[in-house]
């Protein structure tokens, strides 16, 4: 499953008005603004701007998916899809969509698997789209994801224990500086992610090491993906106290 997934935004109070809009009060409230599994921090040198991602959370029901549309188009944000069904994804598939301040595309989606409040899918464009598959078949095995190709121009993959997905479209522009972390089962695993991408040519952005900001405990290793994704695997080592 996401352990989490971070966008960069270019105004953060604008983005915490919207995001809470959205999602309801944080859950942390610093200069990282996240609500559970996703979250948001102004754009540095070293954090570019998210953009062109489609970010899409669960929602209770199909009248919880109107009554959030509603209430964001309410609240004067464009909207980028009015609530519906969409069967070309699933028979059960009902989806409503919002820009945010940066022209991202946000989803309120209901579905047999989808869970409320949390991020169902993340799609992304790519021009690179079979360097893409490479990167993520690479890791497959190892941070528990399945990759599809139903066509050439598109990738689905799938975590292994049917929590979300994500994808990647072929496409003129790219999605880009977004992060994604995947939440894996013991520090030997975050050094295999990490030995496995670069072994393959793939940039490394963090070699693998604890992060106490975060919290006591946390393991880390990052690397960037074709796109100038930044692709975490994450241990969290709740035995280690605090200091």
């Amino acid at each position: 499953m996401f352990d989490h997934a971070d966008i960069h935004v270019s105004d953060l109070a604008a983005s915490r008005r919207f995001y809470s809009e959205a999602l309801g009060p944080p859950t942390s409230d610093h200069e990282h603004v996240a609500w559970g599994d996703f979250g948001i921090e102004v754009v540095s040198p070293e954090h570019p701007l998210t953009r062109r991602l489609h970010v899409a959370f669960g929602a209770d029901g199909r009248d919880a998916v109107d009554s959030w549309w509603q209430r964001l188009t309410e609240a004067g944000y464009e909207s980028d899809g009015e609530p519906g069904p969409r069967p070309q994804y699933s028979p059960e598939y009902y989806g409503a969509f919002v820009l945010d301040p940066d022209g991202n595309s946000v989803e309120a989606v209901h579905h047999t698997t989808s869970r409320r409040g949390t991020i169902d899918h993340l799609w992304f464009r790519t021009q690179e789209i079979e360097e893409t598959a490479r990167f993520y078949e690479t890791v497959a095995p190892v941070v528990g994801i399945r990759v599809e190709r139903s066509r050439p121009d598109f990738i689905h993959i799938r975590f292994d224990d049917g929590s979300g997905s994500f994808s990647f479209i072929g496409g003129d522009e790219r999605t880009e500086n977004v992060h994604v972390a995947f939440g894996v089962r013991d520090l030997a695993t975050v050094e295999r992610f990490h030995e496995a991408l670069t072994a393959a040519g793939f940039q490394d952005n963090g070699r693998p090491g604890e992060r106490p900001q975060y919290h006591p405990g946390y393991y880390g290793a990052f690397v960037l993906d074709p796109n100038a994704n930044n692709v975490e695997a994450v241990f969290h080592d709740r035995t280690v106290p605090a200091p």
